[in-house]
Formats: structure tokens, sequence, C-alpha cells
């Protein structure tokens, strides 16, 4: 990144921590390093915060309360004063552009979710009116906005990133992992879903897949990490399927040692019914391993059919048991697979890659 400084305001006041806000911290990260003045608006009492206060990010506290919450954009209003770029990353820290008017700074948002904003009339005027530009992390979203009523021309995709380098080294852990984690050997196939429990994900699609290949003789064992609503739910099905909850399927709760779970798995797979991008899908290539993936949202523009794994349709069992056969009885192709997928995140989809795109955006908008 070359040019002069800029003063660039984040703001993010979700105390939880999901795929944004590791978004956000890489982009703090990249930025920072390229010799930006960077702050970042965040709940002091959220995981974004204490962990941008890590790695030296300058942090001022934003607490909150709803989407009408005057005291917070009083505040906000101080820190933006500051900024030559005021950017948005959550619905709650967009809301607050509306008491923004006249600022100087100029302002970009960006849309993670692929359901589209209400109601209308409001997201309009939040979307074409309160900011110069929304960032569309895919296409996918970029057609949700637009049948929104988001003005096209306002709108620019730039594509989460991952970076390729926490995936290095996992590798060397792969069979103690498999061992000591689901008790599998070398010739036992992991297929591994990362994401939250919870029925947009299509968990449970994949339990029914894995029961038809069961009856069809096809044996793996069925990692899922994470955590959610459905979790009770997703292992009542998999009892009532005969899959068990210990053996055939381990649902492994939430962990940070994704890397490290992806290195010793086999197969990824992301059953999503909907779905903005894929930031598992992506981690999972960086990792070096073929994806199954559901063709809806941003997933069919991360995974390339026949290329780096395989797409199907949402929703459907048997086209999901259909594609994972062909990956369970392949290993070949799989390795194939995986190599075409790290090779595509590395040109395509690196955190670096994205901090670029949206330091352009930046630069386009203050006029350098």
């Amino acid at each position: 990144m070359q040019g002069g400084e800029l003063r660039i305001l984040h703001v993010d006041p979700e105390r939880a921590w999901g795929g944004g806000e590791e978004q956000v911290l890489g982009l703090l990260c990249h930025l920072a390093a390229a010799g930006h003045e960077v702050v970042v608006a965040a709940d002091p009492q959220g995981r974004l915060a204490s962990a941008a206060a890590r790695v030296d990010i300058a942090v001022r506290p934003l607490r909150v309360r709803s989407a009408v919450d005057v005291a917070a954009a009083r505040v906000l209003r101080r820190y933006a004063a500051a900024a030559d770029v005021v950017h948005f990353h959550t619905s709650r820290a967009h809301a607050l552009a509306l008491f923004l008017p006249g600022a100087a700074a100029r302002r970009v948002v960006t849309r993670r979710m692929d359901y589209p904003p209400r109601p209308r009339p409001y997201a309009r005027a939040l979307y074409n009116r309160c900011v110069d530009r929304v960032v569309a992390i895919s296409g996918a979203i970029r057609a949700v906005l637009i049948d929104a009523g988001v003005q096209p021309s306002r709108i620019s995709v730039i594509p989460s990133g991952v970076d390729p380098e926490r995936f290095v080294g996992a590798e060397a852990h792969r069979m103690d992992t498999r061992a000591r984690e689901w008790s599998a050997g070398a010739e036992d196939v992991v297929v591994l879903v990362v994401g939250a429990l919870v029925r947009r994900k299509g968990h449970a699609v994949l339990l029914d897949a894995a029961a038809r290949l069961a009856r069809r003789g096809i044996g793996a064992r069925y990692v899922f990490c994470g955590d959610g609503s459905a979790r009770t739910e997703l292992a009542r099905q998999a009892e009532q399927l005969g899959l068990g909850t210990t053996a055939t399927v381990r649902f492994m709760g939430w962990r940070d040692d994704v890397p490290r779970l992806l290195a010793a798995s086999d197969v990824v797979v992301l059953p999503s019914l909907h779905e903005g991008l894929g930031i598992a899908a992506l981690e999972a290539m960086a990792a070096g391993r073929p994806v199954v993936a559901s063709r809806t949202g941003g997933l069919a523009e991360v995974v390339i059919h026949d290329s780096t794994g395989w797409l199907v349709a949402p929703g459907d069992g048997g086209a999901l048991a259909d594609a994972l056969e062909a990956a369970i009885r392949d290993p070949e192709r799989r390795r194939r697979f995986g190599a075409a997928g790290r090779e595509r995140v590395a040109a395509e989809f690196s955190m670096a890659r994205m901090a670029a795109r949206n330091e352009e955006l930046y630069r386009c908008l203050v006029g350098e």
C-alpha cells in the first residue's frame, strides 16, 4: 500500500466475537502496518476491544444500546471529527450514520449478511444517503442490496479474506489430533463442519446425508465444530438416525484451534441454506482441504465446482450424500482439490488483498 497516511475510524460495537470481528481485526492490523492512523470504536467489554488493544490498535469506548442510541451517536460524532474515513462494520454501527449528517469524513459500511435489510424505506435511507459507499463481501450480497433499493453505483464488492500463514505448520499435528480428538486412524475419513449450530447453516441436511451414506455402507466420521441454539436438536436427530453422538458423529463445541482441526480433517462441508460468503470455506481451502458446499450466496463464488470442491443444491440431502461419497472414495481427488483451493485463496482471498482493496476504496473516496 502506498500514498499518504489516512485517519480511519472503524466502528464495531458488538460484544460477541464472530467472523465479522475477525475480519475487522485483520483489516485494522494491515492498515496500521501500512502506516495509517487506525482507531476502532468498540464496546470496552467486547472481545474486539481487548483483541485490538493486544496488537496495539487504539480503542475508543463505544457502548450502543439500540439503533437509536442518541448518546452513543454523540460520542461517535466526537470520534469522527478527527477521521478522514469512518467505516461501519455492523448493522447497529451503521444505524448511527443517521446521526452524522454533514460529517467531513467519508463514510463506508460493510454488509456481510445475505438477507435483505429491512424495512426497505429505512434501509434505502441508510445505504443511499447516510454513507458514501457500501462494501458487499460477495456478489450475492450485492444483488440482495440492489433488490432492496440500494443504488448499484454505491456498491463495491470486496470479499473477506483469511491469513494463509495461520495454517502453516498445523499439518505436523494431524495424526496426533485425529487419534486424540476423534479416535481416528490413518484410513478413516473425517468430515469436518465448522460454524454456528443454527438452522440456516444446514447441519440437519448433513446428518440426513450421513444417514444416507451409512445405508449405502459408506462410513465416515462427522465432526461438528461450533455451538448454537440448534445443538440439542441436532444431537437428537443424529441419535434418531442411528448415527450416535460419540463414534460416527461428534459435537466438539466452540473451538479456537480451527487450523489444527482443519489439518486433521479430510473433507470440509458447508451445507448452508444461506451464506453471505463463507469464511469457513476460505479457511478450509487455505488449509488445503477440499470443500463440499451448498450452491448458495457467496459460497458459489468461493468454491469452484470440480476444481476446489463440490457444489450441491442447498437443502438437498441426496445431492450432498452423492458429493460426499465422491470425496470419501477418491483421496487423490481430495488432494488435488485441496491444493487448488490453497492456491485460489492465496491469489484471491488473502487478508492482505482484502485490506488493500479497502484502502484503495478509502483513497478513492477522499480524493487521493
